[in-house]
């Protein structure tokens, strides 16, 4: 077989690095190189072959295509594999193993299509040679893998064997370790080594097994992975060339060298895990390029250093850490790295709910799938201007003359709302709300926290008419897009786009996307989280700014119930104000915890006086004894959704159907002198004339309504409500 066609898989996600990596080992010797989806595919002699499993840190698999054709039936699929000439492959006394994977087939039971395929191969063993292989799943001399996709097969034999991430130095664990490819995936997208030794350096200040300071030494190093693995798939194989082999091997073991200079820093709280780390970097040979101590993140201590300090690790998921908060770690985490500036921090998280905790800028994210996990690698720096800058001037690129009374709009708009936000010291603001019919969607721009003068933007179509074209929508919005990167000069991941449609049950709670970042924005004393990917609704109101800047101004010494809280944005306000104490009250589980959470990031983590209750709040109102609720509340800040039937809820709401009954239930638990703040985004609202009568509300809704939102003032409708005793 002078030249065959092989198939190298890696970690889902990560075959663009694989890729640049297999072009370095085999494409400057002669092979072609393909990416495809899962992996690269290469043309080339059985020495590629080797050099992958071999040489290869990315690497998983290592396939040669022996046949392919259509299989839409099992006799089709049958014969595709029984036509093999298997016996110029491995003998009958060979053990064998087969796998497979499906998709998009008649055949869609991966099981059944693997015994079928055994079946066609033990069965041409048995018609030639009157004997057959045995079956071995645990450690065959040979691996046959069969892909179905869309009724066609590839049939390839495995030559790696067992997965090339069994480097062989791990025998013991702590935890739940990377796999030693994906480690390795994470430390090229974190750029290492990236610089000459010296320049930078590498910590892992939760080392566990040791996965990423064992696998940045061998690379540093120059060891190959495959040195120290027992065994391959391609040993029994009748086309294997052991001359060849055993030519690949001693030129992987000349290429290692000792560097020089090198820092790599592993640490852990656990010397239980410490002492399995030090065993496994020894047995990887690289020990002696490590310096293992026994530390928590809060006391980091490291020796000074002139060049950047790389920061990789792979946190512990969950919410918490034995006695520990898992919040907590991730703040300790972010102050370590500020320490060490100039310094990057390069972290694999299933919990990227929390990776705000760490107040750093991030500089990229990409969404990592671990097993059953979905995860994410970001990676921050101790840099302000890690973030992509906005620019200083808008590009022209887009030339479609349905661009030109946009582009206008946001122009104009700009130049008003900038000046006004400045004066005012807001960074989150409205820039344009459907100002033109053709272009039906809402820009809202959501500045940093951590790094004012940087900023994303939330692009949110409004549901085209059943009379609009959908396919002329969806160029609309795409245009429309285009124009907010060129006209503000935004990098990709800053700006978020999303369809608004009215939502009934489960649908007001449902996530559109499942990032679960969180970004962090300032308004007035508040720091408050959003989250622009995976809800309907970022998690913050802008157009409800002012009335939360009543609650801060009102809320001192006052005791505050804060019902349909959301994400708690109103309770966190109350609490910087000065109030005695806070129950915010929502039935969804999801936003009570991010209120927890923008809670806490204000220092409002008191547990005596910011409380939070998750409830049916129509219940709570008709029957507050039965939710502990005994006291009268000074302020009421009551600001329902128009319209609910969650299934979580005994009935539904309709806030025009249903307030008179539920505004005089919660006057109920008003203080006497106390204040009700009410208001709705129900369009074409009306207050019960009966409630008008008995009450006299007071509708501040004009002067709640902000600059930004002064070109929609139908937004929301306000009423401030005292209890006539």
């Amino acid at each position: 077989m002078s030249t065959c066609s092989f198939f190298v898989t890696g970690h889902k996600g990560f075959e663009t690095p694989l890729f640049h990596e297999l072009r370095t080992l085999v494409g400057e010797r002669g092979a072609k190189l393909e990416k495809r989806y899962g992996g690269v595919g290469i043309a080339g002699g059985i020495e590629a072959a080797y050099r992958v499993c071999l040489n290869s840190r990315l690497a998983n698999r290592v396939f040669c295509e022996l046949a392919r054709g259509p299989a839409a039936s099992e006799d089709a699929l049958y014969q595709l594999v029984y036509d093999i000439p298997w016996e110029q492959h491995f003998d009958a006394r060979d053990s064998i193993a087969v796998a497979s994977s499906v998709s998009r087939s008649k055949l869609d039971h991966g099981h059944y299509v693997l015994l079928k395929a055994k079946d066609a191969i033990v069965d041409r063993f048995r018609a030639r040679d009157g004997s057959r292989p045995a079956v071995d799943r645990e450690r065959p001399d040979m691996r046959i893998h069969v892909h179905l996709h869309r009724d066609q097969a590839v049939v390839s034999i495995d030559l790696s064997g067992e997965s090339l991430h069994r480097r062989g130095y791990r025998k013991r664990h702590s935890g739940a370790p990377l796999k030693e490819h994906l480690a390795a995936a994470l430390l090229v997208q974190a750029g290492w080594p990236g610089e000459p030794a010296g320049k930078l350096r590498l910590v892992d200040p939760m080392c566990g097994s040791g996965t990423f300071v064992i696998e940045a030494a061998m690379m540093a190093a120059n060891i190959a992975p495959g040195l120290m693995r027992e065994r391959f798939g391609f040993e029994k194989w009748r086309c294997h060339d052991a001359a060849l082999w055993q030519a690949c091997i001693d030129e992987a073991r000349a290429a290692a060298g000792t560097p020089q200079g090198l820092g790599i820093y592993a640490s852990d709280r656990d010397a239980q895990a410490l002492s399995i780390a030090r065993e496994n970097a020894a047995r990887a040979g690289v020990d002696e390029y490590i310096e293992f101590s026994h530390q928590q993140i809060a006391d980091l201590n490291l020796p000074d250093f002139a060049g950047e300090t790389l920061l990789c690790c792979n946190p512990p998921w969950g919410r918490r850490l034995d006695d520990q908060d898992l919040g907590e770690l991730y703040a300790e985490l972010g102050e370590a790295t500020r320490r060490l500036a100039p310094a990057r921090l390069a972290i694999f998280s299933a919990n990227p709910e929390l990776l705000h905790r760490l107040q750093l800028n991030r500089l990229s994210r990409k969404p990592v799938r671990n097993g059953a996990l979905d995860c994410l690698f970001a990676v921050f720096s101790t840099a302000a201007d890690a973030m992509p800058a906005e620019a200083a001037a808008p590009r022209r690129a887009v030339d479609d003359p349905a661009a030109v009374p946009l582009r206008n709009r946001l122009r104009k708009n700009l130049r008003h709302i900038v000046r006004w936000a400045e004066r005012n010291q807001v960074s989150c603001y409205r820039i344009y709300d459907a100002d033109l019919p053709e272009f039906a969607f809402a820009l809202d721009r959501y500045g940093s926290d951590l790094s004012p003068d940087r900023a994303c933007y939330l692009l949110q179509e409004y549901q085209a008419p059943k009379t609009i074209d959908p396919d002329k929508a969806e160029q609309r919005i795409r245009l429309a897009a285009e124009v907010v990167r060129e006209e503000f000069g935004l990098a990709e991941e800053q700006l978020f786009l999303k369809t608004r449609r009215r939502q009934r049950g489960r649908e007001q709670y449902r996530k559109q996307d499942d990032r679960g970042e969180y970004f962090q924005v300032r308004e007035g004393a508040a720091a408050l989280l959003v989250n622009l990917s995976d809800y309907l609704d970022s998690g913050l109101f802008l157009d409800y700014r002012i009335i939360r800047e009543r609650v801060y101004r009102e809320a001192a010494g006052k005791s505050v119930l804060n019902l349909f809280c959301y994400t708690g944005a109103v309770g966190v306000q109350a609490g910087l104000g000065g109030a005695r104490a806070v129950l915010n009250v929502d039935l969804s589980p999801t936003y009570l915890d991010w209120a927890r959470e923008n809670h806490a990031l204000n220092g409002l983590d008191d547990e005596t006086r910011f409380t939070f209750l998750r409830a049916d709040i129509l219940e709570l109102l008709r029957a507050p004894s039965r939710f502990n609720l005994h006291d009268k509340y000074d302020l009421i800040v009551f600001d329902p959704p128009s319209f609910s039937n969650s299934s979580s809820m005994r009935q539904t709401l309709d806030i025009q159907r249903d307030h008179d009954v539920l505004l005089r239930q919660t006057l109920e638990l008003l203080a006497p002198g106390g204040l009700l703040l009410f208001s709705t985004n129900r369009r074409g609202f009306r207050l019960d004339p009966a409630f008008e009568r008995d009450y006299r509300p007071r509708d501040i809704s004009r002067a709640t309504i902000p600059e930004d939102f002064r070109r929609n003032p139908g937004i929301h409708r306000c009423w401030e409500i005292r209890r006539a005793d």
